[in-house]
């Protein structure tokens, strides 16, 4: 009985220290995490000239105008993974003159792909656990495709909207640049997608129905919001300036509302995703910015 009893207490003292350890592991690994910062880098997914700028609002405000727009895309590494923001536009304009539109409203051109940039801070298409567009038009939605494997962050009305038949049959080149994403989970107003405050999807509908804003709390530069389309140039926010082609313009003026007292409460640097000033005035990759 006396054997048995210290055979007893050895395999508890064992247990216990085995159970001891992994918790000072698991304590380890979740100590090593935090101390990770969240990096954002910012890449080229082409570049659009806006032959009619007066779409831009809905008036004849900017008739006979012209403005060139940058065309960024994002990735945001966190430890508990990476998430590529928007993808540009369409990888079949890399090597080709630029083309514009039939309407004439656009030229488009893209120089480098995803592979390319990602390339340069040793990432891969297979690296990424989430993409979340800002919303699904052709400029923003370029390289998705080549994500199929990961996680699609959309707003359900997003998803509605693109793969609707009317969406299919007018707009082709948007539902074909998302229709090969099919881990998909729908969401339904602001999501933390790391579910610890670092990066929240903010939506901001009115652009298109389900589109959606980035907001990013970064160790060294500070809390960050990507605009998508709520905004396309400076003078957009400045004056609050509805393109003529958007979704619904009373809901773009209720989230320009939602996104600037956000912003306020956030002491957040605002990122204009076509603004070519803030293009040019980021530390662009292969420099993170953290």
């Amino acid at each position: 009985m006396k054997k048995i009893l210290i055979l007893l207490t050895l395999a508890i003292t064992f247990t216990a220290c085995k159970d001891s350890k992994k918790s000072l592991e698991d304590t380890n690994n979740v100590a090593a995490k935090q101390t990770v910062p969240i990096q954002l880098f910012v890449f080229d997914g082409g570049t659009v000239q806006v032959n009619a700028l007066e779409i831009f609002s809905e008036d004849d405000l900017y008739k006979g105008e012209s403005k060139t727009f940058a065309d960024m895309f994002f990735v945001i590494k966190h430890p508990e993974g990476n998430l590529l923001w928007d993808a540009g536009l369409s990888e079949r304009f890399i090597g080709r003159a630029p083309f514009t539109t039939p309407n004439g409203a656009f030229t488009l051109s893209r120089q480098k792909g995803l592979d390319e940039q990602l390339k340069t801070i040793g990432l891969t298409t297979e690296d990424f656990k989430y993409i979340a567009l800002s919303h699904t038009h052709f400029d923003h939605s370029g390289s998705a495709s080549k994500l199929s494997h990961a996680t699609w962050l959309v707003q359900q009305s997003e998803y509605d909207f693109v793969t609707s038949e009317v969406q299919q049959k007018e707009a082709p080149d948007n539902y074909n640049a998302i229709k090969d994403l099919k881990n998909i989970k729908k969401i339904n107003g602001d999501f933390d997608v790391f579910n610890d405050g670092k990066v929240i999807i903010k939506s901001t509908p009115g652009h298109t129905p389900g589109h959606q804003s980035l907001f990013l709390e970064l160790e060294q530069e500070g809390p960050i919001l990507l605009t998508g389309d709520l905004y396309h140039f400076e003078e957009n926010r400045s004056n609050k300036i509805v393109p003529s082609f958007n979704h619904s313009s009373e809901n773009t003026k209720q989230s320009m509302e939602v996104f600037e007292t956000f912003a306020e409460n956030k002491k957040a640097k605002v990122i204009i995703q076509h603004s070519i000033k803030d293009f040019n005035s980021l530390n662009h990759a292969p420099e993170p910015i953290q």
